[in-house]
């Protein structure tokens, strides 16, 4: 979700802190605005407690620039079938719009992709909309697309 650009700020990023939820739900009604979704408060009250534990399977990265909140990116760690090791989904990246084509999105998977290197994960993950070309050019520099197509059963 990045445009193209040389600029680069000067972020920092770390895990999700409990003192950064007002800015995180700025973010989040923002990220869920552009995928046109209403998450009920209750949920996002339950996204925000497990990410501000810090101790879940559900975890969160900020960029951040000073005290400011510049995005998120948030993963979900789970194993699976063909290894003992475990798996990274990235679910969600945001980026304010004002903010993208400044790398922050690249520095926030780096970050992850990093996480994974220090912990031994066996891959890191994510998926976007066909149509997303501005997230797809930022994904494109890390790995080409697969050839998987993803089934829903929504319940």
């Amino acid at each position: 979700m990045e445009n193209e650009s040389n600029e680069v700020l000067p972020v920092t990023i770390r895990l999700i802190a409990p003192g950064d939820e007002a800015q995180w739900r700025g973010l989040w009604a923002a990220y869920c605005e552009f995928y046109e979704t209403e998450v009920p408060e209750a949920t996002t009250a339950f996204l925000w407690k497990r990410l501000a534990q810090g101790d879940d399977i559900v975890f969160g990265l900020v960029a951040v620039e000073g005290e400011r909140l510049l995005g998120f990116a948030h993963g979900v760690l789970h194993p699976h079938t063909w290894s003992d090791k475990t798996l990274c989904y990235l679910e969600d990246l945001f980026v304010s719009p004002e903010l993208r084509g400044k790398r922050i999105g690249q520095r926030l998977i780096d970050r992850l992709i990093e996480m994974g290197r220090e912990n031994g994960w066996r891959r890191v993950y994510w998926h976007t909309n066909q149509n997303n070309a501005t997230a797809r050019r930022l994904y494109d520099h890390y790995t080409a697309a697969d050839p998987y197509v993803r089934y829903t059963v929504s319940l």
